[in-house]
């Protein structure tokens, strides 16, 4: 009987050549298999993540699951991972769950954060999450324009190119503003998003709040999606994955409500 456990990690994406695998790059999901393996004596242990993060993209609560070779007690691994991992990365938590739950495919929604600042910091360890978009007028068609993200939308525009994407169909729930002394924190709440998009989400809002781009030449990209169009996108160390939602239930205890944000 497969005893699956299901971990949330926690990782600063600036060092990493984002989340899944890739050959001669260094990335979390690729740290992750190596503490793993030394941690079970060489074997192969595969963690399948609930997002993959880009290039540069945070985690504050990346959920991921694994099958252990064998019995193990999470609060063992938890503690073997940790001292296996470089300081960027930290699990924060090992818990067993049913055999069905699957971190990608179980998700109901994902919480992303984009974290835009006018300026630089004036010291450098200010703002490590946070990325340097320049001067925005942060207007009422700031407001208006990210409303138009709500609901369920064809977003060819606002991603790129790729065979392994199917539909480029999502919905998006709910999304925030929340102004900031220096700049805009931006939530983007969804049952899921494609590869760029919300980097490109907020690299247009951005031209709106700056005057470069209409809130009707947004609208008109979001009604009639073409792939290819030119959009900023904004950088990647100003985005976080904050939190995936699953159903609550016994089988993955310790999940926050879907509706709890």
């Amino acid at each position: 009987m497969v005893r699956r456990l299901k971990l949330e990690i926690a990782y600063h994406g600036q060092a990493f050549h984002g989340w899944q695998v890739q050959r001669d790059q260094r990335t979390v999901q690729g740290e992750l298999h190596e503490a793993l393996a030394a941690l079970f004596s060489g074997h192969r242990v595969v963690v399948v993540g609930a997002s993959r993060t880009d290039a540069g993209v945070h985690a504050a609560g990346q959920v991921a699951h694994l099958d252990p070779p064998g019995p193990i007690p999470p609060e063992a691994l938890l503690r073997g991972l940790n001292a296996k991992l470089p300081p960027q990365i930290r699990v924060l938590s090992a818990r067993p769950v049913a055999a069905s739950f699957h971190a990608r495919k179980s998700a109901l929604g994902k919480l992303y954060t984009y974290r835009a600042r006018w300026h630089e910091p004036t010291l450098p360890w200010l703002d490590q999450r946070s990325a340097a978009v320049g001067k925005n007028s942060d207007s009422e068609n700031l407001s208006a324009a990210l409303a138009l993200f709500v609901g369920r939308h064809d977003w060819a525009s606002f991603t790129v190119p790729n065979p392994e994407t199917g539909s480029t169909t999502r919905t998006i729930f709910r999304v925030r503003l929340r102004r900031r002394r220096q700049g805009v924190d931006l939530d983007f709440f969804g049952e899921g998003f494609l590869r760029y998009q919300v980097r490109r989400m907020v690299g247009a809002l951005l031209e709106v709040g700056s005057g470069k781009r209409s809130v009707n030449d947004l609208r008109n990209l979001i009604a009639n999606p073409r792939p290819g169009t030119p959009i900023r996108t904004a950088p990647a160390r100003g985005l976080c994955l904050e939190h995936v939602y699953y159903r609550s239930c016994p089988a993955v205890a310790g999940n926050r409500p879907l509706d709890e944000s």
